[in-house]
């Protein structure tokens, strides 16, 4: 049986679902907004954690209607909250980018998956090397149709890319 370790919003509550979907050994990790600061600390905290527990898996999930990525995009009512300007200013570039490109009301499951791919991208430069195989992904749950859905694996087209 793999143990996985499950980085996801609090704000969401998600563990029972997830606890429901693997039939696994599931630890999981909060942040608001899946917005952890991988600090040496933390950093060390989560290896020790992938160690000890022999984790072969970490997915980031977050839900399609994930209050504080919404607030985001929208009213930014939370933005005072200690370390979520950086993530809010980064949350709307990205909506800024999207709606250029597709001309559409709602890229949310765009913005989720490039979002948490950046998260992603992150924590394996972070991480480095281990001495055993992790796979990490990105996960979005669509509380209308009770599922977890893979993110977009890369989204290249919404990164700024300047053209001479």
């Amino acid at each position: 049986m793999n143990n996985v370790l499950f980085l996801l919003c609090p704000t969401d509550c998600l563990e029972s679902t997830i606890n429901k979907v693997y039939k696994s050994e599931n630890y999981f990790y909060t942040s608001l907004g899946n917005s952890f600061n991988i600090d040496s600390e933390t950093l060390l905290h989560v290896k020790e954690l992938i160690m000890k527990h022999s984790i072969k898996e970490i997915n980031f999930v977050l839900s399609s209607d994930n209050k504080i990525i919404l607030d985001a995009l929208e009213g930014q009512f939370f933005s005072e909250i200690k370390g979520m300007k950086k993530i809010y200013k980064e949350i709307e570039k990205q909506k800024r980018a999207s709606e250029m490109l597709w001309k559409t009301e709602n890229n949310s499951l765009s913005i989720l998956s490039y979002y948490l791919n950046n998260r992603i991208k992150e924590f394996q430069f972070k991480l480095g090397k281990l001495s055993i195989q992790l796979i990490i992904k990105g996960k979005i749950y669509n509380e209308y149709n009770k599922s977890l859905t893979n993110i977009y694996p890369d989204l290249l087209c919404l990164e700024e890319h300047f053209l001479n």
